[in-house]
């Protein structure tokens, strides 16, 4: 019998069935109940939802290219897992995209994750094309993970715990937002969310399946600005470094 399993919310397309099957069997493994989410496709939204939080002066002001379709449509699929955390007021779940693979029982990352004696607000329990990054801090947890702070929070959002404050915290940073969910994620001076990884990663993405970001955007190729991605990248270290700082002395002082 499973103990201290939180809720699982599965982000899947309606017409991702292959995909779903595939997230399910793996989940039935390991005896994981989870509840799938309807996925938001960009491509199906009128104007009017997709500019409802997407804001085309921000994302001039913030970010070196237009968003498409396909990623405001998985980044709304994202604050609607938020908002369900809310709504049901849920102490925390763990939210997955349909395009994962399980390395690792996930009862260990469950029970690790309900022995955290601090306010954590998100957990990477993924990383994006399953890449390596430098780490600023890492404190053992217990036999299986280490608690890891990355010089700069991982991208992608394959896999990753949110508690209800940080659910709440990332709705109100992101009523308006101007890049990528993962990108917006990575600026936690933005959000007052610190990122966290439960290391090694039990959960890998996958890439099995061609991006539904990718079927659901337009073909139309998007401008990319070299010199603004530059100029947003060095204004951002500072603030990244500091931000980072910040989150690492306050874990110091919890554990």
């Amino acid at each position: 019998m499973h103990t201290n399993v939180p809720a699982i919310f599965l982000i899947n397309l309606d017409q991702s069935t292959k995909r779903l099957k595939a997230c399910t069997d793996r989940l039935n493994s390991q005896n994981i109940p989870f509840e799938r989410l309807s996925g938001v496709y960009g491509k199906s939204l009128s104007k009017e939802e997709l500019n409802r939080h997407y804001s085309h002066t921000l994302n001039h002001k913030k970010y070196h290219r237009v968003l498409s379709q396909g990623e405001i449509g998985c980044y709304l699929s994202h604050r609607k897992a938020w908002q369900t955390i809310v709504d049901r007021q849920l102490d925390y779940a763990i939210i997955i995209e349909d395009d994962f693979k399980l390395v690792g029982p996930l009862q260990d990352v469950f029970d690790s994750i309900a022995d955290l004696n601090f306010d954590w607000q998100l957990i990477k329990l993924a990383a994006y094309e399953n890449r390596e990054k430098p780490i600023s801090f890492k404190s053992k947890l217990n036999s299986h993970f280490d608690l890891v702070v990355h010089k700069k929070a991982m991208t992608g959002c394959c896999a990753q715990a949110i508690s209800l404050e940080g659910a709440k915290r990332l709705l109100k940073a992101t009523e308006q937002f101007a890049r990528p969910v993962d990108t917006d994620i990575q600026h936690i001076w933005e959000t007052n969310v610190p990122v966290y990884s439960m290391m090694p990663y039990y959960i890998e993405q996958a890439g099995e399946f061609e991006s539904d970001i990718a079927k659901a955007s337009s073909s139309a190729p998007v401008k990319k600005h070299f010199w603004k991605r530059k100029w947003h990248q060095f204004q951002e270290k500072r603030l990244n470094r500091n931000a980072t700082q910040q989150v690492i002395e306050v874990l110091k002082g919890k554990i």
